[in-house]
């Protein structure tokens, strides 16, 4: 399977992260001696299951991370959507066999090669259009328990989202409305729930929902043929969006980095 990391964003005045990167990609922070893309790279390049990676965000030149599998680099097309678009189609472009590709996120640089492979082969013995990994709260708080991520409240656990996921590859070019509505609200439940429909909403709120049925609402709403998967990996929802996020991860990965 190919894969494809979104690196796009420069923290401007003002917001989070803004002083630690001053200007420069959000990617290239430093987490223990190296940038935090190099870490999502070194998991995908060690992984079995991962073929070629193409980053979309970050020109070649800008950089100097590294991989020993077939790596490419494109810039940024301004949102998020518009880079998945463009990485799917470039895979398309490099790889016309492609039915799937995994979407990781530049700012999980806790993941492993192990976790990588663990969620390629749990997807693919099935198949969906869509993959989406969930965490569940005690496995987040157990891991890193000063995370302070927001969770959905369902009726048989409460979940957070994870920042790697699978996607059919001809799923991407479809319905850009709705792709850009879903990617508006992936840090926001209630948005979510809204665009799902406010019976939804109303069964989240009361806690009515479990997650086999929350999959089936969205689904059909939707009109993929989706499937979401319980991820034991808080690493795979540790995304460095905050400041006290980014000194998380550089004490847990300078442990790492020891050993």
């Amino acid at each position: 399977m190919d894969a494809i990391v979104i690196a796009g964003g420069t923290p401007q005045p003002g917001e989070y992260l803004y002083e630690e990167t001053n200007g420069t990609p959000k990617a290239m922070l430093d987490i223990a001696g190296k940038p935090m893309i190099q870490w999502v790279l070194d998991a995908l390049c060690n992984a079995k299951t991962i073929d070629q990676v193409v980053v979309i965000g970050l020109p070649a030149e800008c950089c100097d991370v590294r991989c020993h599998k077939p790596l490419s680099f494109f810039p940024n097309q301004g949102d998020m959507i518009e880079n998945i678009r463009l990485g799917a189609k470039k895979v398309l472009e490099i790889n016309p066999q492609a039915h799937h590709f995994l979407i990781a996120s530049s700012d999980i640089p806790a993941i492993t090669a192990e976790m990588v492979d663990w969620e390629v082969n749990t997807a693919m013995e099935t198949d969906h259009d869509a993959y989406y990994h969930v965490i569940r709260r005690e496995t987040m708080e157990a891991r890193y328990p000063d995370s302070r991520r927001s969770y959905v409240h369902l009726k048989d656990m409460e979940v957070c989202g994870g920042d790697m996921n699978i996607i059919r590859a001809q799923t991407v070019t479809a319905n850009d409305t709705l792709w850009k509505k879903i990617v508006d609200s992936r840090k926001n439940a209630l948005k979510q729930a809204s665009l799902l429909g406010y019976d939804t909403l109303f069964l989240l709120m009361f806690r009515l929902l479990t997650l086999e049925k929350a999959v089936t609402i969205a689904s059909k709403r939707l009109s993929i043929n989706g499937r979401a998967i319980v991820c034991p990996y808080a690493e795979v929802g540790m995304d460095v969006d905050k400041p006290h996020q980014l000194a998380i991860m550089r004490a847990d990965l300078a442990k790492r980095a020891k050993v």
